[in-house]
């Protein structure tokens, strides 16, 4: 019986090399070609030339949503991960081969720049995943348009082209863009576009986005700035007052920068100019009618009609209301009467006055109170050199202090007088270009220059005359009293009372109780008015014009009191 030689260890692994394909040619690790020997179930059986065959999942040989096309036959590259599994199977993977013949395909793409086809497949944090025929990309949010897409899903398992921005094959890193794809599409097809267009050149276009300052016009496959100034002559607060996105609408191209691609367009341009004959249509003097359209600081604009609009200045707004804010004169969308100052169609300018379309209140005035007629009023503001008296028709007089009143100085006087108190005038002069009325008070005086004289003056009492009063009633303002025995009643004011504040109570006097008083006034109703304070100064001044003066060595208290021994004796 012949003998039968067993292979030694070594001749063993020699032979178990060479079924291999040599220790230069390990398949671990490599992507080889294998024969589909069976399907089953969800797996397919492919040999690859080993000992022993291996299974792969079908879905490895799908695309993204689709089924796998695979039959018994068929060739297929898989990825040798491991030889011998712990059930001596072979360890394959179709998609490990794909990403490797992928990643080989995809440094050679990313080395010349070029663009690389893929499918959107699923969704991660920042954006989505991209299958580039096996290896994975990731496709931030921001590069998946070139403006934001709220729903990616019609763009979802799709084939198209993307750019690969970065990778690293170390670390199975790819990172792609769709909108560097867009950009440059468009970029194309806006340079080629742009060629066809000239400046003057009127084109439909459809309005994509709508901004404060303006519309982006989609021209065609480049967009336009329709400025919101070049939409309508007439006065735009916003955009969307004419147009809406979706719009279609007509326009004229104003200009075009081929170097920026920037194209800016009009659709005023498709109007006649209402600027046009602006001179005749609005000659200077005409009284014309107009809509408030906006009002600020210096003034509030007129529309006349659609386009034309003219600015009525501050100055020009009111006759007698001085600074005050135009919002406080008129209001937006007021129609206003309004008079052509003046017509600048070459800057498209008109300067309207409003005043000017109303009667001036200070020629009314002068044809109601002639110079020389008497006026009333009240007191409205007491400067120191005369008092300001606001008069019907809204205007202001002037009596100045040495008009106020007879025998006293002019301080004196304006001392008299309080804000708010009804006055009565003499209409001096009248100046209606200058806007000034002037007015005296003492001229209405009893006695004086110009004698005219009041109905409590025809009784016996006259202004700046002293007089017994007795005390009638006593009240917290001030003193009721009379004028002698069966004289005129009149009113004492709290202030009046006395120059020091002591003497200013009224509690400190008594019904019945008598002392003398200045007539310093007669009030609208022609009752007088007294005051205890205006006799002390007038007094005062008198004895110091006769017996001393302020540098005479002569206190105040030896005047007064040879005054007081003077009227005594005498």
């Amino acid at each position: 019986m012949a003998s039968t030689a067993f292979p030694s260890r070594d001749d063993f692994a020699a032979l178990l090399n060479d079924s291999l394909g040599g220790e230069d040619g390990g398949f671990e690790g490599r992507v080889v070609k294998g024969t589909v020997t069976a399907i089953e179930n969800d797996l397919a059986v492919i040999d690859v030339g080993l000992k022993s065959e291996g299974r792969v999942p079908l879905r490895e040989f799908a695309a993204p949503g689709q089924k796998a096309d695979l039959k018994v036959g068929d060739e297929v590259e898989v990825y040798v991960d491991r030889v011998e599994n712990a059930h001596g199977e072979a360890m394959l993977s179709r998609d490990r081969a794909r990403r490797e013949a992928a990643w080989d395909k995809l440094e050679s793409e990313f080395t010349e720049s070029a663009r690389v086809e893929g499918v959107i497949f699923g969704r991660v944090k920042g954006g989505f995943t991209v299958d580039l025929d096996g290896a994975v990309a990731f496709l931030p949010g921001s590069q998946v348009d070139i403006r934001p897409v709220r729903d990616v899903t019609p763009l979802m398992d799709i084939p198209q082209p993307f750019q690969i921005l970065k990778m690293d094959r170390r670390r199975g890193n790819i990172v792609v863009s769709r909108r560097a794809i867009l950009e440059e599409t468009r970029a194309e097809q806006r340079s080629g576009l742009i060629q066809t267009l000239a400046e003057g050149q009127i084109i439909e276009g459809v309005v994509k986005n709508i901004t404060d300052y303006g519309a982006f016009v989609d021209l065609g496959g480049i967009d336009g700035l329709l400025h919101v100034t070049d939409l309508s002559y007439k006065r735009i607060n916003h955009p969307n007052e004419m147009i809406n996105i979706g719009d279609t609408v007509r326009v004229q191209i104003i200009r075009i920068n081929r170097d920026t691609q920037r194209i800016s367009l009009g659709m005023k341009q498709l109007e006649s100019d209402p600027w046009e004959g602006a001179s005749a249509k609005y000659p200077v003097g005409a009284k014309l009618s107009g809509r408030v359209t906006n009002i600020t600081e210096y003034g509030a604009f007129v529309e006349l009609e659609a386009g034309i609009e003219g600015l009525v200045h501050v100055s020009e707004m009111s006759w007698t209301k001085k600074n005050v804010h135009p919002g406080k004169i008129v209001s937006t969308s007021q129609e206003v009467e309004v008079l052509v100052l003046e017509v600048d169609p070459e800057k498209r300018r008109i300067s309207l006055g409003l005043k000017q379309a109303q009667s001036n209140p200070w020629d009314s005035f002068a044809e109601r109170h002639p110079i020389g007629s008497t006026v009333e009023g009240e007191v409205k503001n007491a400067t120191e050199f005369g008092l300001f008296i606001g008069l019907d028709g809204d205007v202001d007089g002037m009596v100045h202090m040495s008009d106020i009143a007879w025998g006293i100085s002019g301080e004196d006087a304006l001392a008299l007088h309080r804000k708010g108190e009804a006055v009565q005038a003499v209409v001096l002069d009248i100046d209606v270009e200058k806007e000034r009325i002037s007015l005296g008070m003492k001229q209405l005086e009893r006695g004086g220059p110009a004698a005219g004289g009041t109905a409590a003056a025809a009784a016996g009492l006259n202004k700046n005359s002293i007089v017994t009063v007795t005390v009638l009633e006593v009240r917290d303002g001030g003193l009721e009293v009379q004028a002698g025995e069966d004289g005129a009643a009149g009113f004492i004011k709290r202030s009046d009372l006395g120059r020091d504040r002591d003497e200013q109570r009224p509690e400190r006097f008594q019904v019945g109780q008598k002392f003398d008083a200045m007539v310093t006034g007669f009030d609208r109703a022609k009752k007088p008015t007294f005051s205890v304070k205006a006799m002390q100064i007038a007094e005062e001044k008198q004895a110091v014009a006769q017996y001393g003066s302020s540098d005479s060595g002569a206190s105040l208290g030896d005047i007064l009191g040879e005054a007081l021994k003077a009227k005594t004796e005498g």
